[in-house]
């Protein structure tokens, strides 16, 4: 591995990271906060390659999971994944990944075709795994864990439109860069 793809792979889960800086919302009839480090994950899977957006990932669970606070509302520790939220957590890699394989087949990105991929997989594949295990962490049926889950919408679908407008104009600002540096400017 490169050590540019290792230092992308540090910046997207120190942004993770930092993303968890910003206090949760919490809800009454349900455990599971709204955070914004989704956000951190569909920009990682939008910028960085596969193996990239996977390995982030993966670091910013065992860093958490070694006890560092940076889950939104300063939460850390391998106690966080045997909690209500914790299949939503298990499941960042996967998602972080198939992001990346999808936006890396793209021919063209916009910010509507990255919206699609980011619904479909932030949503689809972050609720498939925790909303099961958030019903069996409460002891409850999965079809009130997906009731409950409801009130996420919203805000995932704004945080999916937000981070594909980030995305192309950071993939826009990066293509703008490497043009500089192929014809002898120099990138500020």
């Amino acid at each position: 591995m490169k050590i540019q793809d290792m230092m992308q792979i540090a910046l997207m889960t120190a942004v993770i990271g930092m993303l968890g800086l910003i206090p949760p919302i919490l809800l009454t009839f349900t455990p599971v906060p709204i955070t914004l480090q989704t956000a951190g994950l569909l920009l990682a899977g939008g910028l960085l390659k596969p193996k990239q957006a996977l390995i982030s990932l993966c670091l910013f669970l065992l860093v958490v999971a070694a006890g560092a606070p940076l889950l939104s509302g300063g939460r850390g520790g391998i106690g966080v994944f045997f909690g209500p939220s914790g299949g939503f957590l298990l499941a960042y890699p996967v998602a972080a990944f198939m992001i990346s394989l999808w936006v890396n087949r793209l021919k063209k990105v916009t910010a509507l075709r990255l919206f699609v991929i980011y619904v479909v997989c932030s949503i689809v594949i972050l609720y498939m795994c925790g909303i099961p295990f958030q019903a069996m962490m409460m002891h409850i049926k999965v079809s009130q864990a997906a009731f409950l889950s409801l009130i996420y919408l919203p805000g995932d679908l704004i945080k999916a439109g937000m981070c594909a407008v980030f995305t192309v104009k950071i993939i826009q600002a990066m293509s703008y860069r490497k043009r500089d540096l192929h014809k002898g400017r120099r990138a500020v």
